[in-house]
């Protein structure tokens, strides 16, 4: 199978090809040689819940809708049950409106904003774990041949990792099938815009599974548990808080898989050992995305 076929499996897929999210810039390599190399763009993206400016993000700039959702709903602004009236978004002002039928007030909860160990919008408000109180996350089985496929097409997928570095990916998956790619510089920013898809398209999260390459810190935890996916998966390491929180939880945390290796250090119940890792083959070099963190 061919790497362009594997992209007939996304609901949703990163576009490498696309101009504006990266740029050609030319230097010189380490024997003083000229040599031109694609990099990831970088801009801020204002976020607004109906009048009240909340946050300027740093992003690459695609899917602006579903991050500014994402964002406002893993913070706790937002409620799966409010209705959004509308989402407007200005690239030339680069700002992005939700709208709500009713009003919303957060002036005390950004008045206390604490700074996590995230990158790009790595901020939650008030107490951490607020939002976390009453989630109940379903106990759904997935098997390890699974797994092992999920990681086997996502390593192969073009993506502006693949073209142009820099850039975390996170990827919604069901089964052995990714639905939904996003790539962004900030590992939550891309979990941010998965959950403003799901948001849009009501899609179902007790039967998901949540692929990042990123660490698998608290903030990367709490957003998981918060959007009701019960496993998450990096090819990346753990913090002590993100392995605490996951099993204060129930949430599934596999890190450090790569090829025929990964580690599970919560929530263990749910996997079904359905393959023999000895029998997975190891990943192509040329197809082995790194994990930062691990």
């Amino acid at each position: 199978m061919s790497d362009q076929e594997f992209l007939l499996d996304y609901i949703v897929a990163p576009d490498p090809g696309a101009a504006r999210l990266t740029r050609a810039v030319t230097g010189r390599d380490q024997e003083g040689r000229e040599t031109t190399i694609s990099v990831v763009e970088e801009r801020p993206l204002t976020i607004y819940l109906n009048s009240q400016e909340i946050v300027t993000a740093m992003t690459i700039g695609d899917y602006p809708e579903y991050l500014a959702l994402g964002f406002l709903l893993n913070q706790g602004m937002l409620a799966p049950d409010d209705e959004v009236t509308g989402v407007q978004y200005d690239e030339e002002l680069e700002v992005v409106v939700v709208r709500t039928a009713t009003e919303t007030n957060h002036e005390e909860k950004l008045a206390k904003k604490t700074r996590t160990s995230g990158c790009a919008v790595g901020t939650v408000f008030g107490d951490m774990m607020e939002g976390l109180e009453g989630v109940a996350l379903p106990d759904t089985q997935v098997r390890t041949s699974d797994l092992y496929a999920l990681a086997h097409k996502i390593n192969r997928t073009p993506s502006l990792y693949l073209e142009a570095g820099a850039i975390h990916g996170t990827v919604l998956c069901q089964g052995d099938r990714p639905l939904v790619y996003m790539e962004d510089v900030g590992r939550h920013n891309a979990v941010d815009k998965i959950a403003g898809w799901m948001f849009l398209e009501d899609a179902d999260a007790g039967d998901k599974v949540l692929y990042t390459t990123g660490r698998l810190t608290s903030e990367m935890v709490i957003k998981t548990a918060m959007m009701g996916i019960p496993v998450l998966v990096s090819r990346s390491g753990f913090t002590a808080w993100g392995v605490e929180i996951a099993q204060q939880v129930g949430l599934t945390l596999i890190g450090r898989m790569r090829g025929q290796r990964f580690v599970c250090l919560s929530g263990e119940e749910r996997l079904v050992r359905d393959v023999d890792p000895k029998g997975v083959g190891d990943e192509d070099k040329k197809h082995r995305r790194k994990g930062a963190g691990a």
